[in-house]
């Protein structure tokens, strides 16, 4: 199987113009994530990491750290439709192209190297689609409730099936529990379960996901994962274990802020 990890970065953030180059702690959170993805790539037998972008300052940025880069089109959509554009870009090197694809959200640059070996993992036995989650502790479920409170679609939750497919996910919190207490008592996690934003699929999955329209449920949730769902496409979800710095991702000032507070309180992750 021949993997490659796709960063997916764009300038023109409508909440955060020019975040991918955003310092944290002195570092762009390009690097960061990219560094990821590199040393990712070193445990994944097969695989290459890449960086794809529109926009010349982050092309220019990558030359800089010498960081592999593609230009994609500035009408790619959204960042799974930029992975495939960076992959079919890509794949003229090969003789077969690239198996599997997985999507690093650019915007994600404390995503532990453990959880992209997993997805890899996953995909080397036969997952279509695969994902990870978290299972929340009844602490950080009361962190999840408090955070929704500020901003109630950062975050989102995952229900599964005993085979650990994918039965829905959902910005709110679910399921809703009707014994808590008695949960608590029970077990000290949650039967929440808090999907991480990163994805490995085939080739041919992610190029039949790109060609569909939207989806009825992914409009209304913002979800795109729920096109996979709504179309009959299983995603395997995979159990990891929390990160150090956890974040749903940096989608303003406020994130990156947090960010580097997360920093000061835990260390920095960087390698």
């Amino acid at each position: 199987m021949q993997t490659l990890i796709v960063v997916p970065a764009r300038y023109a953030s409508t909440r955060f113009p020019g975040k991918p180059l955003a310092k944290i702690g002195g570092i762009s959170m390009l690097r960061r994530t990219a560094r990821t993805a590199e040393l990712a790539s070193q445990k994944i037998r097969n695989s290459d990491y890449v960086v794809a972008t529109d926009d010349a300052r982050i092309k220019a940025h990558c030359h800089e750290y010498d960081i592999p880069v593609v230009m994609t089109q500035a009408k790619v959509k959204t960042g799974s439709d930029r992975a495939l554009a960076a992959a079919q870009a890509l794949n003229v090197k090969l003789d077969n192209g690239y198996d599997c694809i997985v999507n690093l959200q650019g915007d994600a640059p404390f995503t532990p190297l453990e959880h992209i070996v997993a997805m890899a993992k996953a995909m080397e036995n036969g997952a279509q689609v695969a994902t990870p989650y978290i299972q929340l502790s009844w602490e950080a479920l009361e962190a999840l409730r408090a955070h929704k409170q500020e901003t109630p679609f950062s975050g989102t939750c995952v229900i599964k099936a005993q085979d650990n497919t994918a039965i829905w996910f959902s910005k709110n919190i679910v399921p809703a529990m009707r014994k808590e207490e008695v949960l608590k008592d029970k077990s000290e996690l949650s039967p929440v379960l808090r999907h991480v934003g990163l994805y490995a699929y085939t080739h041919k999955a992610l190029k039949a996901f790109t060609e569909s329209p939207e989806g009825y449920y992914e409009s209304l949730e913002g979800l795109e994962q729920l096109r996979l769902i709504e179309n009959g496409v299983p995603i395997t979800c995979v159990k990891v274990d929390p990160p150090l710095i956890a974040t749903s991702g940096i989608d303003t000032e406020a994130d990156l802020k947090l960010a580097e507070a997360l920093i000061a309180e835990h260390g920095d992750p960087y390698l």
